[in-house]
């Protein structure tokens, strides 16, 4: 859905209003016990994306987020190098830094935005495939994020970058409204099902 850039902001701001109480409402009704069992590993047909020995870009999810580490400790074991965001500061844009074990937490720290980030004195190392977080999406691949940009002016310097989409199956929107910079993920990964690749 393409609206005025005048209108696209506040459409934007009210739809994550909306999806964060969604997903909120989800993830608090779903069992312990269930809940632990999903987004262990990847599903298979996601493996043609990830081409071996790529590395993997993998945020660390943040209250509600859809959860990263399983994956961070599949891939790692599978022999990619995991990268993850590191901002040196609120002002400063996204960078990558690598996580040397998915095993070892104490090689993480809070970041500026709450998320645990790797150490300061980690190596820089960008992702060839770049798992995101989101508000909400649809099923032709387009993402709501948090409003920060972060990832869209990342992904702007890296368009060969595919980026993948990790969500809880509530986020799943009919529609959201885009701009000119929006680009559409390479899929969508949700505890039932993979959208894409597209």
């Amino acid at each position: 859905m393409t609206l005025d850039p005048s209108d696209t902001a506040s459409a934007k701001a009210a739809l994550r209003k909306v999806l964060r109480k969604a997903r909120r409402e989800h993830v608090a009704a779903l069992e312990p016990r269930i809940k632990a069992l999903l987004f262990l590993r990847p599903p298979a047909a996601l493996s043609a994306l990830v081409p071996a020995g790529a590395t993997i870009g993998l945020y660390a999810a943040v209250g509600d987020e859809a959860p990263t580490a399983a994956y961070a400790r599949h891939f790692h074991e599978a022999g990619h190098s995991i990268a993850m965001p590191w901002f040196a500061g609120r002002d400063a844009p996204m960078e990558f830094r690598h996580w040397a074990s998915p095993h070892l937490d104490e090689l993480l720290e809070p970041g500026p935005y709450g998320a645990a980030q790797p150490l300061a004195d980690a190596d820089p190392l960008a992702p060839d495939i770049l798992f995101v977080p989101l508000i909400g999406f649809t099923a032709e691949g387009w993402r709501l994020g948090q409003g920060g940009g972060h990832y869209d002016r990342w992904l702007e310097k890296h368009p060969h970058v595919p980026a993948i989409g990790m969500a809880w199956d509530s986020q799943l929107a009919e529609d959201l409204p885009t701009e000119a910079h929006d680009r559409p993920l390479a899929a969508v990964v949700t505890p039932t099902r993979l959208y894409g690749p597209f």
